[in-house]
């Protein structure tokens, strides 16, 4: 028997001082049966640090050939590209080729620094692409604000990024690695 998705209400608030951007989105999120609270949550932070009136969740893990965020323009081009993990070159090579602009939130703490040290080189001629890590600390305590009716407000400021939730605030400081040309 197959393993369903669990459904998740989300209203996230955001306040983008850097973008000028101040929208709520009412979200209905599934998270995949192996996907983990944290990166669920990570999945969140990067939609809220993306967000715009087009951009959209999409299948995720459930399909290889999909980012877990996009935006397309109104004629269906890929405007934005947004990947979570540790993707290898190959994919790395082949969202760069589908969008304009792609956008990797790396995390997991040494492996995703082992990662870097393995790619960097690879992806410095992609213009297009900007690769940003996730301080493990932050990322597992953005996990514990994960709940399947959540609200929340996250605030981005001078690039950092504050998420509440309830009574509960985490603090996050997005390191770019690549800045997109």
């Amino acid at each position: 028997m197959a393993l369903k998705s669990t459904i998740y209400k989300v209203e996230l608030s955001v306040s983008d001082m850097d973008r000028h951007y101040y929208e709520t989105h009412k979200l209905t999120v599934a998270k995949h049966p192996s996907e983990t609270e944290e990166r669920l949550m990570v999945r969140l932070l990067a939609f809220a640090l993306n967000a715009g009136e087009a951009l959209e969740m999409t299948k995720g893990l459930s399909t290889d050939d999909e980012p877990d965020i996009w935006q397309k323009s109104l004629s269906g081009e890929l405007e934005l590209w947004v990947a979570l993990g540790l993707p290898g070159e190959k994919v790395i090579r082949q969202s760069c080729a589908k969008a304009d602009k792609v956008v990797i939130y790396s995390y997991g703490g040494r492996a995703a620094d082992l990662w870097w040290d393995k790619v960097r080189n690879a992806t410095s001629r992609f213009g297009n692409l900007a690769i940003v890590n996730l301080p493990e600390q932050a990322t597992s305590e953005l996990a514990d604000l994960a709940s399947r009716s959540v609200k929340l407000q996250v605030n981005i400021q001078d690039g950092e990024v504050m998420v509440s939730a309830d009574d509960r605030i985490v603090y996050v400081t997005p390191v770019i690695l690549k800045d997109a040309a």
